[in-house]
C-alpha cells in the first residue's frame, strides 16, 4: 500500500510518520520537499503529486492553523484550507484514493453546552473556521472516498503548546490568569495519529466504502483552559517538587479578558460516538494523554 502524507513535520504529521510506517510505503512531504510538491500554496502542483505517485491513501495533516493571523490574510488561508484540499480531493477521485483530512470544532458557532454531533448545523465565527468548513464541503462534493476527522485543542510533546506555556509561566509568575468559559477536550497528536492508522486498517481490511464520512475525534471528557492549567501545574509540581515553581494562584477569567482578532468558540465539545462505534474504538480520558506528555517533556 502507498500512502502520501502531507504536513510531515507538524504536530499531527510528525506522529503520523510513526503510526503509518507499519502500513506500507509512506511518502512524507512538507512545503519544503523537493522530490515532490507538498506545498499547499500550490494546489495544482499538489494534485500533480497525487497523479504521479498514485497513492492508496492521501493523509493531509497540513493547514493554515494560525487562527488570529488568518483574519488578516484570508486569501492565503483560503488557498491552504479550502483550495488545496479541493485539489487533493479531485486528484484522489481520479486515482481512486482515499483522502484523510483533519478539520476542526471551529466549523461550529460555539453555542450551547452539549457535545456537537457531526450532522449538526455549522456556523464558523472566524476566517479559519470558514475556510476549514469550505474545505470539508469541497472534499464531500468531489466524489472521492474520504475520512474527515474534526478535532480540537490539539497538543504534542513536539513544538509549543498550552501546557508548556503554563509550565514556563508557573516558574516566572506568582499569579496566572486563565480563561474558564471555553470548554473542550485536550487531544494529543499521538492519539489522532493512532486513530487514523486504526481507521485506515479497518477500511483496508473490510473494503467497506460506507466508512466514508465526517467523524469527531477528541479525547473523552471535558475541561476548561483554567482547569487544564490547574491539572498541568498540579501534576508537574507533584512530579518535580524540586523545580523552582513560583506560581501560587491560577485565577479564572472570561474570554472577554483576552481580546483576540479571531473569535473563539466557547463550546468546543465534540461527540465521538459515531467514530467509536464505526471503528470499534475507546477514546481515553484527556488527562491520560496530558499526563503522558508531561512525563515526556519534564
Amino acid at each position: 500500500m502507498k500512502i502520501l502524507l502531507l504536513g510531515k513535520n507538524g504536530q499531527v504529521g510528525w506522529e503520523l510518520q510513526r503510526s503509518l510506517a507499519s502500513l506500507g510505503e509512506v511518502l512524507a512531504l512538507d512545503r519544503y520537499s523537493t522530490s515532490h510538491c507538498g506545498d499547499l500554496s500550490q494546489p495544482g502542483q499538489l494534485a500533480q503529486t497525487v497523479l504521479n505517485f498514485k497513492p492508496d491513501f492521501i493523509v493531509n495533516a497540513a493547514a493554515h492553523t494560525a487562527v488570529d493571523k488568518a483574519e488578516s490574510e484570508p486569501e492565503l488561508v483560503k488557498i491552504l484550507n479550502t483550495d488545496a484540499p479541493a485539489a487533493l480531493a479531485k486528484a484522489a477521485a481520479q486515482v481512486d484514493a482515499w483522502l484523510v483530512h483533519y478539520s476542526t470544532d471551529y466549523v461550529f458557532d460555539g453555542s450551547g453546552n452539549h457535545a456537537r454531533q457531526e450532522g449538526e448545523g455549522t456556523g464558523p465565527l472566524s476566517v479559519y473556521g470558514q475556510t476549514k468548513l469550505d474545505g470539508e464541503k469541497a472534499i464531500v462534493a468531489s466524489g472521492c472516498k474520504y475520512l474527515i476527522f474534526r478535532t480540537s485543542w490539539v497538543y504534542a510533546a513536539l513544538g509549543g503548546n498550552f501546557a508548556k506555556t503554563m509550565l514556563r509561566l508557573a516558574k516566572e509568575r506568582e499569579t496566572l490568569t486563565v480563561i474558564n468559559d471555553q470548554y473542550g477536550a485536550p487531544t494529543g497528536a499521538d492519539l489522532i495519529a493512532d486513530v487514523t492508522a486504526h481507521a485506515i486498517r479497518r477500511v483496508l481490511n473490510t473494503q467497506n466504502m460506507s466508512f466514508s464520512g465526517v467523524y469527531h475525534l477528541v479525547a473523552s471528557g471535558e475541561t476548561t483552559w483554567h482547569d487544564y492549567a490547574l491539572h498541568v501545574i498540579g501534576k508537574a509540581k507533584a512530579m518535580h517538587p524540586e523545580l523552582a515553581w513560583k506560581v501560587s494562584e491560577v485565577t479564572p477569567v472570561p474570554t472577554s479578558a483576552f481580546p483576540t482578532p479571531a473569535t473563539r468558540p466557547l463550546n468546543s465539545r465534540l461527540c465521538t460516538t459515531k467514530l467509536q462505534q464505526a471503528f470499534g474504538l475507546v477514546l481515553p480520558p484527556w488527562q491520560q494523554g496530558v499526563d503522558r506528555m508531561l512525563a515526556e517533556i519534564l
